[in-house]
């Protein structure tokens, strides 16, 4: 058999790690959206991007408090995995400037989908990580604190209907996309938006 391709089951829990659903996210933190999804496509073939710029969250809190900084996400696939850009605009406190300050880059955190994020943070908590932050995106999300022991933080992210398509669109896109037309799509849900 030739074939070396697998496909992880999304419906698979491992019970003996922290993470018990597959990682459905790996997210860095940029300076430039635009550069990093041409950047990618250059060498992965990556794209097409989902571009949300000056992002407004619903229910955000960062440490407990409602503190949002003005971020812009950029969301496609390189292959089979899916991959997140967050580029911050400002100072604000956030779980971004807490491992970046302006003018670095680097990767900030894996993304699980999962059927009872409150659960899931118990879990964590239990084990000694806190949620660093919370907000509504189509699903509620929490971000744990694993810093101290993977370097990163752990989004957990429900994974209710309009999220599952929203992750499986993206993919089936990449996968009918000729690799150069409309590399990024700008899509709103923005400070400049609802002005």
């Amino acid at each position: 058999m030739n074939d070396l391709s697998f496909q992880i089951p999304t419906n698979r829990i491992n019970s003996r790690g922290l993470i018990r659903h597959p990682i459905r996210q790996y997210a860095w933190f940029v300076d430039d959206i635009d550069e990093a999804c041409y950047k990618w496509n250059k060498f992965f073939g990556a794209g097409p991007f989902h571009v949300v710029r000056h992002h407004i969250g619903e229910g955000f809190t960062y440490r407990g408090q409602k503190i949002e900084a003005d971020v812009s996400y950029a969301f496609g696939q390189a292959g089979p995995a899916h991959i997140q850009f967050v580029a911050q605009h400002d100072d604000t406190p956030s779980i971004y400037r807490d491992m970046y300050k302006k003018g670095e880059n680097g990767f900030h955190h894996v993304g699980v989908l999962v059927p009872n994020v409150q659960e899931e943070v118990r879990r964590f908590q239990a084990a000694g990580y806190e949620v660093a932050c919370e907000l509504w995106g189509g699903d509620y999300v929490a971000y744990m604190d694993c810093r101290k022991d993977l370097g990163c933080f752990v989004e957990l992210h429900g994974d209710a209907p309009v999220i599952c398509q929203l992750f499986d669109g993206w993919q089936t896109q990449h996968e009918e996309w000729d690799g150069v037309t409309d590399l990024i799509r700008e899509n709103k849900n923005n400070r400049e938006g609802r002005q």
